[in-house]
């Protein structure tokens, strides 16, 4: 039994289920029949809502239990499973938070799935530009006076929205920025995917959840030990309708959610609660040791470890020591390359490459052996490089540098008739069409957004590094998607 309730968890609940002699006549068709299908799969735990296991977008019983569980252990006002991954919760909390055609102000390094709830709502959009990191040529933070100019030009704006961390690892001082919305009664929207871990130790940044956000969206198998998909939104203080998040989760999550993961966030969340203090303190340990070997790095550098740290970075407000970010700027090797390389010579699969960045993502899981491997392997490279192979150049990641002209609104564009346009005549038109590169899913050029001539060297540069960059139409690197003149959808 949980030494913190009586209550069973879900797989056990799943794995007694499964042990009994009830036979479903039920969804799903897979019928728990092992003999025919056998065990590779969960067949035998994969039910769906029957009697004594509850309905997550009506939950009354057990989820409903669980997730009180969790709502007090993060101290939030509403804690809700998500299993279609964090972008269903980001599209339910913002539809919660805004009226259709409302006005939102959005960091314009945000996931993709904020601009598809822009477009699916008809929202108009301000977008907030975080703060350049001229060292290693990526975004910072958002800064609080760009928040306060923007809601003193914008006071009918209905929503912020801010992603910290970001993919990088960096953190945006959330409670000054909340304490900013809140003045003028505005929510704030805090996609926290890549940060779940924040809540269970004092040695990683602070959780938007404990810092003011009214919504915090989580993606627990980014970072934490739960199944691919699983993620956890979060509700805090009175500007967010409770009863109206629930209903828009039931329309932008499964009508069938999956036990399994559903089994696996709760499997997740009783293991941290109950050993997340040693396993959190072990990880620390780890992270710092690596950092230690970093100090030999020659040519290669790695954000915050090693030689590098927070204070020579001052668009920093804080960072997730977790993310491992590589830069071989300077020596003549991507970070495509040199994904390759660890790939092929040291079998290690980084998260991902882009420009002169590798990015490699660590958890509780990550063993000592593990990152010993990824240290000893730093360094071998490292040690065949010279820092004079290679230039630096401006446009060497898939980052935005400065905030690209909006034409018109999203939606306008992509209700316009277009056309495709061969890339070099495109300086100057309108985008129809999103161009990014994933990962991480920012999206380089947003439909509404003027075509720039440094857009189009980004693009050049970031496939001449290896670094795969993709388009709605997929007529890249030829062809862009844009606005036919005069055909301006209003």
């Amino acid at each position: 039994m949980d030494k913190h309730t009586t209550q069973a968890s879900l797989l056990d609940r799943l794995k007694a289920h499964a042990a009994s002699n009830s036979i479903p006549m039920h969804m799903p068709g897979h019928k728990r029949n092992t003999e025919l299908l056998g065990t590779d799969l969960p067949y035998n735990i994969d039910i769906t809502e029957i009697d004594g296991f509850d309905n997550l977008h009506g939950a009354s019983g057990i989820l409903k239990e669980y997730m009180q569980e969790i709502a007090d252990f993060y101290g939030t006002k509403r804690s809700h499973y998500l299993v279609n991954g964090s972008t269903c919760g980001i599209l339910a909390g913002i539809r919660t938070a805004t009226r259709r055609g409302g006005k939102i102000a959005v960091a314009r390094n945000c996931h993709k799935s904020v601009y598809h709830a822009i477009e699916l709502f008809g929202l108009e959009s301000v977008y907030l530009m975080p703060e350049m990191d001229e060292t290693f040529g990526i975004h910072g933070g958002v800064s609080t006076a760009s928040i306060a100019d923007t809601l003193k030009q914008h006071p009918d704006t209905q929503l912020v929205i801010l992603t910290s961390p970001t993919y990088e690892g960096v953190v945006s001082d959330i409670a000054a920025i909340a304490g900013i919305c809140h003045e003028r009664s505005i929510p704030l929207l805090v996609d926290e995917a890549h940060g779940s871990h924040f809540n269970f130790s004092e040695h990683f940044p602070a959780s938007a959840i404990t810092l003011g956000a009214d919504i915090v969206i989580q993606s627990l198998h980014k970072t934490l030990p739960s199944l691919t998909m699983t993620s956890l939104a979060h509700l805090n203080g009175d500007l967010i309708r409770p009863e109206e998040m629930a209903r828009q989760l039931a329309i932008f999550e499964s009508s069938s959610p999956s036990y399994v993961l559903m089994a696996s966030i709760d499997r997740c969340f009783r293991l941290l609660r109950d050993e997340g203090g040693h396993l959190f303190e072990s990880y620390n340990n780890r992270l710092n040791e690596f950092s230690e070997k970093m100090k030999q790095l020659q040519h290669l550098k790695v954000l915050c470890h090693g030689k590098d740290n927070p204070a020579m970075h001052p668009t920093f407000f804080a960072f997730d020591q977790g993310k491992i970010l590589i830069s071989a700027q300077g020596t003549g090797l991507s970070g495509q390359k040199f994904s390759e390389m660890l790939r092929s010579e040291y079998h290690i699969e980084m998260e991902m490459a882009y420009g002169d960045h590798a990015l490699a993502m660590t958890s509780v899981c990550d063993t000592a052996a593990a990152m010993d491997a990824l240290a000893d392997a730093l360094l071998a490279i490292d040690g065949t490089l010279d820092s004079k192979s290679g230039g630096h150049t401006l446009y060497n990641g898939t980052l935005l540098f400065s905030l690209p002209e909006k034409q018109c609104e999203i939606w306008q564009a992509l209700e316009s008739e277009k056309v495709d346009c061969p890339i070099e005549n495109a300086i100057g038109q309108t985008a129809a069409e999103y161009v990014w590169a994933y990962p991480p899913g920012i999206p380089l050029l947003v439909p509404g957004e003027r075509i720039s001539n440094g857009f189009i060297r980004q693009i050049h540069a970031l496939l001449e590094k290896g670094t795969k960059v993709y388009s709605d139409a997929d007529g890249l690197p030829k062809n862009i998607r844009i606005i036919h003149h005069g055909s301006l959808a209003h």
